[in-house]
């Protein structure tokens, strides 16, 4: 008699924005715009149907609100799995709130649980939708633009999404109502065209994956006038 089947387990529903998502995003556009009056350039880049993935420089925490608040489709971004596994009623609010709004949760570590997140970022795409990334994996505390890491590139290949640029720019210096000071620079968020990558079809992976993150970098780097500063970034934990 053979051996019963073992079922194959269902796949891991793909996360969505709720409604959360937009009434926060109806409230906090006009609020931001009150408070930083950012300047927004090239949204027309980012194509208006099809899986898109954003791949931006990262200087501080706003980095989070201000792109989807200043992009034109829902954009759903990695979290803090800290943020989904908290105690009590504050813990259970917070995964409510994180998972209402569209996040993926991800372990600061390698192996299994960054291909989990990979893999959960590639759902994402594959359903049609736009997906952010910080390829330099935490901030900048020095301000320049340190080398990518290989999991964005992994997403664009895996998926065939494009690959779209973001330059943000005085996100980690600017401070409520510092744009009406003389001689202050705006927040500006800079979406630059979609990076092509049509001549890596034939390429093998691992040398395409490097390549693309070459490209991704330096066109992040031209949009933000970063410096680059050649290595990885070490000096942030989040």
């Amino acid at each position: 008699m053979p051996a019963p089947v073992s079922p194959i387990p269902a796949a891991a529903p793909v996360p969505r924005p709720g409604a959360v998502y937009f009434i926060g995003r109806v409230i906090l556009r006009p609020l931001f715009w009150l408070l930083y009056r950012p300047r927004v350039v090239g949204r027309e880049n980012v194509p208006a149907s099809g899986p898109v993935l954003l791949a931006s420089n990262h200087l501080a925490s706003l980095d989070t609100v201000i792109i989807p608040t200043s992009a034109t489709r829902p954009v759903q971004f990695l979290i803090k799995s800290a943020y989904f596994t908290g105690p009590g009623a504050l813990g259970r609010a917070k995964r409510w709130f994180f998972t209402s709004i569209g996040g993926v949760p991800v372990q600061r570590a390698t192996g299994r649980d960054a291909r989990a997140a990979l893999d959960a970022g590639s759902s994402i795409l594959r359903a049609g939708s736009v997906f952010a990334v910080f390829p330099e994996g935490s901030r900048s505390r020095d301000g320049k633009l340190h080398d990518g890491h290989g999991g964005a590139a992994w997403m664009a290949r895996d998926t065939g999404a494009a690959v779209v640029p973001v330059g943000l720019i005085g996100t980690g210096t600017v401070a409520p109502f510092s744009h009406l000071l003389p001689g202050r620079r705006r927040l500006e968020v800079r979406f630059g065209e979609p990076l092509d990558l049509t001549d890596l079809e034939g390429m093998p992976d691992s040398k395409a994956r490097r390549e693309i993150t070459e490209r991704m970098m330096a066109a992040i780097a031209a949009l933000s006038g970063q410096e680059r500063s050649g290595s990885v970034n070490a000096s942030s934990r989040d």
